[in-house]
C-alpha cells in the first residue's frame, strides 16, 4: 500500500504568499495556515520517518517536537543581519546525529521552498578542528573517501557542494588525489527533487531511498569525528 503523503501543495502556496508578505501582522493573521500546511505536516513527516531512519542508523534522531527538534524554526535570527525580514521563506528539516547539538554536525536534511526543493546531507560549516579531522581522514583513507562519495549509487544521486578554501589547507599535500575535497569548508552533498514528488504518496519512501544512498558519506564523516554510525 502506498504511504500517505505528508505534504500538500498548500505548503508551497503558503511559503509563496509569505515571500510576498514577510511581515509580522500578515503572519499572525495567517498563522493557522502555517500550522495546517507547513508545521503539522512536517512534524507528521518527521514522526513517520523515525522508524525508517533507525534502520539506516540508530544514532540519528527524528525529533518531532514542535520546538527544539528536527524542524527548524520559521522565525529568522535578524540580530546580525541587514535583512530584517522576520520569517524564513522555506521550511527546513534536519535529522542530526544524537551527539550533535546544532546544524553543524553530521545529518540528513530536507529543504522545502517554492522552486527550490532538495535533499541534503553531510556537515555544514563545521568548526576548524572538526573540519581538520575530516580532511585528515580523507588524506589518510582516500580509497574509503572514494567509495563513500564517488561510488556509482552516490555519484548518480548526489553532488558535492559548499564553500572551499582557495588554497590547500596547511599541512596537507597539494598534490593529493583529492586535494579539491581537502580544500572544502563544507562537507555536504545535495540532490534536487520536484515539488510534485514532495506532494506525492511515494515521497516518504523516496526520501528514505535518498538517505540510504547518502549513508556512505555520513558514515565516513562519523568515523572522521569519532562518533558511531
Amino acid at each position: 500500500m502506498a504511504q500517505e503523503a505528508y505534504f500538500s501543495s498548500g505548503l508551497f502556496k503558503f511559503l509563496k504568499d509569505l515571500t510576498a508578505h514577510n511581515e509580522r501582522d500578515w503572519f499572525k493573521a495567517n498563522k493557522a495556515r502555517y500550522e495546517k500546511d507547513v508545521k503539522d505536516p512536517a512534524l507528521a513527516f518527521i514522526n513517520a520517518f523515525g522508524p525508517r531512519l533507525a534502520k539506516i542508523s540508530p544514532h540519528f534522531r527524528a525529533d518531532a517536537r514542535a520546538q527544539g527538534g528536527s524542524l527548524f524554526r520559521i522565525y529568522r535570527d535578524t540580530r546580525f543581519s541587514k535583512d530584517k525580514s522576520p520569517y524564513k521563506t522555506h521550511s527546513g528539516i534536519q535529522f542530526r546525529h544524537e551527539a550533535g547539538k546544532d546544524a553543524h554536525c553530521p545529518g540528513f536534511y530536507l529543504h522545502l521552498e517554492p522552486g527550490r526543493v532538495f535533499v541534503g546531507l553531510g556537515m555544514w560549516h563545521p568548526d576548524t578542528q572538526t573540519a581538520r579531522r575530516v580532511r585528515e581522514r580523507i588524506a589518510e583513507y582516500p580509497a574509503e573517501w572514494k567509495k563513500a562519495v564517488y561510488g556509482k549509487a552516490f555519484a548518480e544521486t548526489f553532488q558535492l557542494e559548499g564553500d572551499s578554501l582557495k588554497r590547500p589547507p596547511r599541512g596537507f599535500d597539494p598534490d593529493h588525489k583529492y586535494v579539491e575535497d581537502l580544500k572544502r569548508k563544507d562537507f555536504i552533498a545535495g540532490t534536487k527533487i520536484s515539488q510534485k514528488l514532495v506532494t506525492s504518496p511515494e515521497f516518504l519512501s523516496e526520501f528514505t531511498r535518498y538517505c540510504k544512498r547518502g549513508a556512505p558519506m555520513i558514515s565516513f564523516l562519523c568515523k572522521a569525528v569519532g562518533v558511531p554510525f
